[in-house]
């Protein structure tokens, strides 16, 4: 063991002394690597078998990933990289792309009456508007719920109708080697079976399969593009 590695298992080993010793100064300290709107004071709640942590901090992850990076100057790195060889596309948004991307659709949403502490079903297929949607989400404090793109109906409907959504945010359709599988009749179907009925779907168009469209379907570039 050289002296560059000794070290770092020194520090490592001090740093894990110090979380089991002294564990609500250990996490208050780390918690100040992030911004918070509100800083905690706290950085445990334990009622076991109840945990709460940083019970009475707040902030906001969308704003931890995007926004702080493009305030610090970072705006044009690379924040996310699409490559799939499936249909042979390859995208990359640098982070003022990516947070545009994500504050226009947090739009999208609120206007759509989502707001903080409501619901939005993800069912979408591995793009990177499935992560701008989470991201617009946690945005506006709403809480996604993500469905495996290409569940049956019956799954689907269990789902909206646990999670109660304002909207349900779809592709058109998914990839599975080969084959497509259009995402939109089980969206439909899913909604003849769910007791609960969100007021409004986005759906993402995808060149693969263009999905016909109801009243209460939102075309996610349409809306986007306002």
């Amino acid at each position: 063991m050289d002296e560059r590695t000794d070290g770092k298992v020194g520090a490592f080993e001090e740093r894990w002394r110090a979380s089991l010793d002294d564990p609500e100064t250990f996490w208050l300290d780390a918690a100040q690597a992030i911004d918070w709107h509100t800083p905690p004071a706290q950085a445990l709640e334990a009622r076991p078998p109840f945990y709460r942590w940083f019970p009475d901090g707040e902030l906001n992850v969308c704003a931890n990933a995007l926004d702080r990076h493009v305030d610090a100057g970072h705006g044009d790195r690379t924040a996310l990289i699409y490559d799939s060889p499936v249909t042979g596309t390859v995208r990359s948004y640098s982070y003022a792309q990516l947070l545009d991307e994500v504050a226009r659709f947090a739009g999208v949403l609120a206007g759509l009456g989502v707001g903080r502490g409501d619901r939005v079903v993800v069912y979408m297929p591995m793009v990177p508007e499935a992560a701008i949607a989470m991201l617009a989400c946690a945005r506006l404090g709403a809480v996604h719920s993500v469905v495996f793109g290409g569940f049956a109906p019956r799954e689907l409907a269990v789902r909206i109708d646990d999670a109660t959504p304002v909207v349900v945010v779809s592709g058109s359709c998914g990839i599975e080697g080969s084959r497509v599988l259009e995402y939109k009749p089980l969206l439909d179907k899913a909604m003849e079976l769910a007791e609960h009925k969100p007021g409004k779907r986005v759906i993402l168009q995808r060149p693969q399969a263009q999905a016909a469209m109801g009243p209460d379907d939102v075309d996610w570039a349409e809306a986007m593009a306002t």
